[in-house]
This record gives structure tokens, C-alpha cells and sequence, in this order.
């Protein structure tokens, strides 16, 4: 539901509602929401690119944001709780500011906060640069609220690249080498960005894939626990909040965003949101074009240059 007060906020949180989004400022929250009543913060915050959303082009307005917002935010994480604060860079006359580096100089200053992981997102699409190489990564830095913190790696696990690999020799000898549940997918994640022709495309000019959130929820959330995202944008994390049987917590200033999350909701609850599953391979090849098939050694001699 879209609250339009702090006060409908509360309200909707003390009746279970699973769902919440509330169109205005995310600092007029934190006041009227409990202290560590937040399992999990995942957010992408608006980084001076030029969009409708930002609230001016400079480094030091982003820094002051931050220096104000991130001490709020580690009061509602609950102990054991996790944040993690995904950005990009900001280019400017060919320079380049990874906004990771401020970003970790603002949370690693707030007591009890440690840095877990600094994870690459990597994509194969983005703006062609012509004088530098082509930006095609962004960061996510996941702080952890004390030392005994929550953290599911076997929810997060992706498949063994070599399945059936087996011990040789010694006692395990036979036994499978490696854990059949999946591998520990690492600290680079190669997944698609929303560009145009992305099924879960919407108005909104930079919203993140539903996937890259789902990672996140699975593996440093509880299931049932709240999910708060503070620039919700169109709602990517609360739809993978609620794929996943969390509760969501979202806020945006600007309406027409708080109305397209509230919209893919309600898809999703009619089974009519399209979304790329986190499992999906980046690129498959059609099966019935020649460079995807195997050569025919009968029919094809395979040259080489």
C-alpha cells in the first residue's frame, strides 16, 4: 500500500501489512519508525547522474546526504542485522568518482558497523565511452551490525561449475569434492542490467534488476523479517522481498515511482509480473545457429585462421 503520512506508516506496519511504500522524504521516517526494527536495508540512492531524481550535481551534497542519512539507517538495522548500499560511479569532463569510496568512509565511521564485502555487479550494457573504457560495473558495500550477524550462503549458493567432481583419492575417495548444494557465488556478479528491452523495464530511468536484489534478501535476511529500502525508486526491492516471503519497507519522494511499485505488486500478486529469474544464464545462444552447434565432422571442416 502507498502511505502518504508517517502516521499511516506505523499504522500499516503494527497491522502486518507486508507491503508498504511511502511516497515523501525517507528522513521523516526515522523518526516515527521503532530503532532496530529493520532486519535488512538494501538501496541504490540517487548519485548526481543528472536524472529527474537527484538533488543536485555535486560530490559533497552526495557526501552530506550520506554523513546524515546512514546513522538513521543503522539505528533501525536491528543487531545482527545487514545493510547493503549499492553504487555506481559519476563521470564528469572524463574523471571518474567511484562513489563506493565515500560511501565506506561515511558507514565504516558508525559504531558497530563492519564491512563484510565489497561486491562487484558487473553488466554487458551501458553508455559506449569513446576516451575511457566503457564503465560496466557498479559496487554494493554490505555492512553487518555487530559481529554475530545474520548470513544464509547456502539461500545464496549458484551451481557447481563441475557437479559429479569427485575425491580421487584418500578416505573421501568417490565422494563428491565439492558441496551439492552449489558453490558460494563469490564477490563478482555478472547479472543484466534493466535496459529497454529487459521484461522488467518500467518508467523508472535506473532501476535495478529484481535479481541482484533477490541474492541480497536470500542470504542476509530472515525469512519473514522486514526489508527496507530508503530511495525505492520502482520498487525492485520490495518485489524481491516479497518473492522471497520477506516484508517490505519503501520510500520515495516522487509519487509517480511509489505508484508503479505499488503496481508490479499488484501484478505480482495476479501472477502477472514479468520478472528475469536470478537463475536465468546471461546469454543463451540459439541452438540452431551454426557458431552454438558442435561441428559435424562428416559434413564441416572446422579453418583456422
Amino acid at each position: 500500500m502507498i502511505c502518504y503520512s508517517t502516521n499511516d506508516v506505523r499504522s500499516a506496519l503494527e497491522s502486518g501489512e507486508t507491503f508498504i511504500i511511502y511516497n515523501g522524504d525517507c528522513r521523516h521516517l526515522f523518526e516515527s519508525t521503532s530503532p532496530e526494527s529493520i532486519d535488512f536495508t538494501l538501496t541504490s540512492p540517487p548519485y548526481f547522474m543528472g536524472k529527474a531524481y537527484d538533488r543536485s550535481y555535486r560530490l559533497n551534497d552526495f557526501i552530506a546526504d550520506h554523513q546524515e542519512i546512514a546513522p538513521e539507517v543503522a539505528k533501525l538495522t536491528k543487531t545482527g542485522g545487514n545493510i547493503a548500499w549499492q553504487v555506481g560511479h559519476h563521470v564528469k569532463n572524463g574523471v571518474d568518482v567511484p562513489l563506493d569510496f565515500p560511501t565506506y568512509q561515511t558507514f565504516s565511521n558508525i559504531d558497530n558497523l563492519i564491512l563484510r564485502n565489497r561486491i562487484i555487479w558487473t553488466f554487458g550494457h551501458g553508455v559506449h565511452a569513446t576516451k575511457r573504457f566503457s564503465g560496466r560495473h557498479e559496487a554494493i558495500l554490505w555492512f553487518s551490525k555487530g559481529d554475530n550477524y545474520y548470513f544464509d550462503l547456502d539461500a545464496a549458493r549458484v551451481p557447481q561449475k563441475y557437479r559429479g567432481k569427485t575425491f580421487y583419492k584418500g578416505p573421501k575417495k568417490g565422494q563428491l569434492s565439492s558441496n551439492p548444494n552449489g558453490k558460494n557465488p563469490g564477490d563478482v556478479w555478472d547479472i543484466p542490467n534493466v535496459k529497454a528491452n529487459h521484461v522488467e523495464k518500467t518508467a523508472h530511468p535506473c532501476q535495478f534488476p529484481v535479481a541482484l536484489a533477490q541474492r541480497l534478501i536470500r542470504a542476509l535476511s530472515p525469512p519473514g523479517g522486514v526489508v527496507f529500502d530508503p530511495f525505492a525508486g520502482s520498487g525492485s526491492t520490495g518485489i524481491a522481498a516479497a518473492l522471497d516471503g520477506r516484508r517490505f519497507l519503501g520510500a520515495d519522494v516522487n509519487e509517480e515511482y511509489c505508484k508503479i511499485a505499488q503496481n508490479r505488486y499488484e501484478m505480482l500478486l495476479d501472477q502477472k509480473l514479468q520478472v528475469r529469474p536470478l537463475d536465468k544464464p546471461v546469454y543463451e545462444p540459439n541452438p540452431r545457429s551454426k557458431v552454438a552447434r558442435l561441428p559435424d565432422p562428416q559434413t564441416e571442416v572446422e579453418s583456422i585462421p
